[in-house]
Order: C-alpha cells, then sequence, then structure tokens
C-alpha cells in the first residue's frame, strides 16, 4: 500500500472528553465526515494526547479519533491521562508495594471516575480502547516538527528508540515504570508528564483542584530563570512569597533546555488560558483548558520553520 503523502498537518491539544468542541473544531478545519469518520482530502490530524477524563463526553471523543487514526485522516501520541488508565487497570508484577501500577489513591480513582462512569455500560468497549492506548507512540517527528505531549527531551528520546525500537511501549516497559527509578518510568514521565521540580524546602501550595503539591512543573525552554516563579509553568500560580525566592543551587541546571534552533516543537498538558499564540518562535503548547470551558485549539502546520501566531485555531468551549 502506497503512503499517503498530506499537504500539512493539524495538531489538536487536549481534548478531555469535549467531543462537541471536537467536532466543531474538525469542521472549522475543513474536515468532513465520510461514512461516520472526519477525514481531510490532503490533511492529517494529529492529536497531542489527553483524549480522556474530565469531560462531559469521553466515549465519543475516543470513538472520533480512534475512528480517524483507523482510516489514517488522524494520528495520536501518548498522553500521561492515556498512561494513567493504563497504569489504573494493569497489575504491578510480584514484589511491588502496590497491587496496581497506578495506584487507587483517592486522588487517582477521582481523576479516572468520569471516564469508568461513561464507560460503566460499554466494558467491551473500554478495554477496546485500553488496548489501543498501549500502541500509541510517545511522541511523533517529522523533518520540520516534533510532537510530545510535555516535554521534548533528547536523552530520553534517543534511549527509548535504542531500548524499544518499535517506538511503542510494550508488558516489558509497563512493569519496569513499577520502579520510580527505572529508566522506563523516568522517560514516560518526562516525556508525558514534563519537568517537576520541588518547591522550597518546608513550603507547600494548594492546587485548584483541592490537593497539597510540593513540587511544581517546570518550564523547559528559554530565558536563564533567577526565581522559582521564573521557571514555574502551570495553571496553579506559585505563592509570591514562594515565586520570588531565589533558585536553590543546582535547580537551573537540571532542566533540560530546547533549543532555539531547534524545529517547531507542540506540546499540550499545561492548562493555558487565553488567545493562542507562540511561547517561543520554535514552540507552542495547544493545551487552552477545553474541559475547563476555555479552547479547543489547533495549530496547522505546513513546512514554515517559525511558528506563525495566525496559523492557529480554536473554538470556544461554552459552560452549558
Amino acid at each position: 500500500m502506497a503512503m499517503t503523502t498530506y499537504s500539512g498537518y493539524d495538531i489538536i491539544g487536549d481534548v478531555h472528553g469535549c467531543a462537541n468542541a471536537l467536532e466543531r473544531l474538525l469542521d472549522k478545519l475543513g474536515y468532513e465526515k465520510l461514512n461516520g469518520v472526519f477525514r481531510h482530502p490532503n490533511r492529517q490530524a494529529i492529536f497531542a494526547g489527553d483524549i480522556v477524563d474530565r469531560g462531559p463526553h469521553i466515549r465519543e471523543a475516543l470513538h472520533i479519533v480512534k475512528a480517524m487514526c483507523d482510516v489514517g485522516s488522524a494520528q495520536m501520541i501518548m498522553g500521561n491521562h492515556e498512561f494513567d488508565a493504563i497504569g489504573f487497570h494493569t497489575s504491578a508484577p510480584k514484589g511491588a508495594s502496590r497491587k496496581y501500577l497506578r495506584e487507587h489513591t483517592e486522588r487517582h480513582t477521582r481523576l479516572i471516575a468520569e471516564t469508568l462512569a461513561q464507560f460503566e455500560d460499554f466494558p467491551d468497549e473500554w478495554a477496546m480502547f485500553l488496548a489501543w492506548f498501549k500502541t500509541l507512540p510517545l511522541y511523533i517527528e517529522k523533518q520540520n516538527f516534533r510532537v510530545v505531549h510535555a516535554c521534548w527531551d533528547q536523552s530520553y528520546i534517543d534511549e527509548f528508540n535504542v531500548r524499544y525500537p518499535e517506538l511503542t511501549i510494550d508488558d516489558e516497559f509497563l512493569a519496569a515504570t513499577a520502579d520510580t527509578d527505572s529508566f522506563e518510568w523516568q522517560c514516560i514521565s518526562r516525556l508525558t508528564r514534563g519537568r517537576d521540580l520541588p518547591l522550597p524546602k518546608g513550603t507547600a501550595m494548594q492546587s485548584a483542584e483541592g490537593f497539597e503539591r510540593r513540587s511544581f512543573r517546570a518550564r523547559f525552554w528559554g530565558r536563564k530563570p533567577k526565581t522559582y516563579g521564573d521557571l514555574a509553568f502551570q495553571p496553579d500560580p506559585l505563592p509570591d512569597a514562594i515565586a520570588s525566592q531565589p533558585l536553590a543551587s543546582g535547580d537551573e541546571l537540571e532542566i533540560n533546555r530546547y533549543g532555539k534552533n531547534e524545529v517547531p516543537l507542540f506540546i499540550g498538558h499545561y492548562w493555558l488560558s487565553g488567545k493562542p499564540k507562540p511561547i517561543a518562535d520554535n514552540l507552542a503548547c495547544l493545551d487552552y483548558s477545553a474541559v475547563k470551558y476555555g479552547r479547543l485549539v489547533a495549530y496547522s502546520i505546513d513546512d514554515e520553520r517559525i511558528i506563525d501566531p495566525d496559523k492557529f485555531t480554536w473554538v470556544h468551549v461554552d459552560i452549558p
């Protein structure tokens, strides 16, 4: 079978069960529903992960995305929520300190509860989607752009490619993630969750969801940070007393940098707000908090090497 050549790609941020908004966005991008599947005559969609959890139409969103992937009108990479769903349902290996790879804590159970509720009457479908999640690549790299859910770390990607030449996870990979010191856990965590750094010793903060946090999501690009506030990149702002503190020695050195001469990189994960725009000439986050009644966002890339602010497309997700 000959490979399909596309004139360009439409990279779509975190959907989180917002199926209605997804249909409106695909329509706005020029995709048409043919035989029940959205297709474009000469472009392909790329989903940056996190289709599941939180939103009102998770099952419907998964059917839209998987159907597109099945016919070649889309690709999708692994998000942390897809990986978490796998871990929530996968027994930990013998000798591990827990029953499942993702412990059934109150917080973990709450995060996946909406997904499980929507699939309660469709257990075979849910099993099918879980199996599909295991086949998702951790990243996509084309000649002129890259897509990863949270953080492009070349050292982990190079090692992953050597250890797992199929470029997807397998049962051996999953079992290894039971050990948080393993390469497998560190790799999947860095690529799908980004880089977390500890807050200053003895400090903590409350997240918008009511959880106590002792670490924060750190940016992996750009300027040289001097304070914790300079380095933070997350929806929950650091309290002023923490944000103004100078960085502890070594914190900056632990952050890998995405160089300004690299090809454009597209990520999700970080819950931005406002009007979509590039973070840097070669970096854009496409997660604009759709499930929090923000925007579901896409960027349409052709052959440009500098991200064009006019090539973002979005739909607002209205409060019902």
